[in-house]
């Protein structure tokens, strides 16, 4: 099967924060299976901002390397497959990138299992993926919420902060959310369920907490950084605990804020902990079952931004960077 393969791929890497010129459309060969391989067509790409330290440096795992297809997570369909265990017209979910077309030998692929009382495919990239995965585990694991804490969640209006407070509203604690805006915080109250939600644009955050918590924080879910970070340690109360999860206020820049209260861990015993979601893999399918179970009792909200078409892609991926995404930004570039 001869196909034209449209790709974005990374031709210089960003010295802050992602720019345009740092990728480039290109269109590639796609080259015939080798047996045990299969061809998937890309249909939703997920937006993640751990792509930028991605396209940056080595972390947690190696750098996309120059004029190579930049990388992310998304949901295809099978359309040609030498690989026994994996058929023409299955949905799977890999680390496919910016391209109409990925050839896998199903490593570190998942099948899609459709959800019958609502059957996104690309749920796989928002509330059962990463996203959900690390809001599921940042909580109960490493934030051990129980009930009658106090929780505050940065980036509430996010995908992975927006989950991460409803789980520990499900557990039953008081929940307060900083977002961006009167429209995300109305819909972090309203449709999320926090009990608060600050508006960081209009109000003075520390001040905000001290007349909402003023016994303090128990846990704070961190997905910023930076000053807020450093709010939130001013704020925690003793054998706190902070989780983090990302800090996408820094990961565009060398001129760290100064964490000037982080001597708090000492006189309150508490505790700052971060997290990389792989490391919980073996245990995907305990948090499947519950979000799943959360998901049909309506507990649950998952708010995603679908945009259309490959050539989106770098205005999409900047989006997470200046504040103007809005839940999980999702970007559709085929028809099932």
């Amino acid at each position: 099967m001869k196909i034209s393969n449209k790709a974005w791929v990374l031709v210089s890497r960003p010295k802050d924060y992602f720019e345009n010129e740092n990728v480039r459309m290109m269109e590639l060969k796609v080259p015939e299976l080798a047996i045990g391989e299969f061809l998937v067509k890309n249909i939703w790409l997920s937006f993640d901002p751990t792509q930028l330290n991605w396209m940056k440096r080595d972390t947690y795992v190696d750098k996309i390397e120059i004029g190579e297809v930049v990388r992310s997570f998304s949901v295809g369909q099978i359309v040609e497959s030498k690989n026994n265990q994996f058929k023409v017209g299955e949905f799977v979910s890999g680390l496919f990138g910016w391209q109409e077309y990925a050839i896998s030998n199903g490593s570190f692929v998942n099948r899609i299992n459709p959800i019958e009382f609502v059957n996104p495919p690309w749920y796989s990239l928002s509330l059962f993926g990463i996203t959900g995965m690390s809001a599921y585990f940042g909580v109960k694991d490493i934030g051990k919420v129980k009930k009658g804490d106090t929780f505050l969640v940065s980036s509430a209006a996010g995908s992975v902060g927006s989950i991460a407070g409803q789980i520990a509203k499900i557990i039953g604690a008081k929940v307060i959310g900083i977002a961006g805006g009167e429209k995300k915080c109305k819909w972090v109250v309203e449709e999320a369920g926090f009990d608060y939600c600050i508006d960081y644009q209009k109000v003075n955050i520390s001040e905000k907490l001290s007349e909402l918590s003023p016994e303090g924080i128990d846990v704070y879910f961190d997905n910023v950084g930076g000053e807020l970070l450093d709010i939130a340690l001013s704020k925690i109360k003793r054998n706190g605990k902070i989780v983090l999860c990302g800090a996408i206020s820094v990961y565009g820049t060398t001129n760290f804020y100064p964490l000037r209260n982080y001597a708090n861990l000492i006189s309150r015993r508490a505790r700052m902990e971060g997290f990389i979601v792989s490391d919980f893999i073996t245990r995907f399918a305990e948090a499947h079952k519950e979000l799943y179970i959360w998901l049909k009792e309506k507990r649950l909200k998952q708010r995603e931004e679908i945009t259309f078409g490959l050539e989106n892609a770098p205005e999409v991926f900047k989006k997470l960077f200046t504040g103007a995404n809005f839940g999980k930004q999702i970007l559709k570039i085929a028809d099932i």
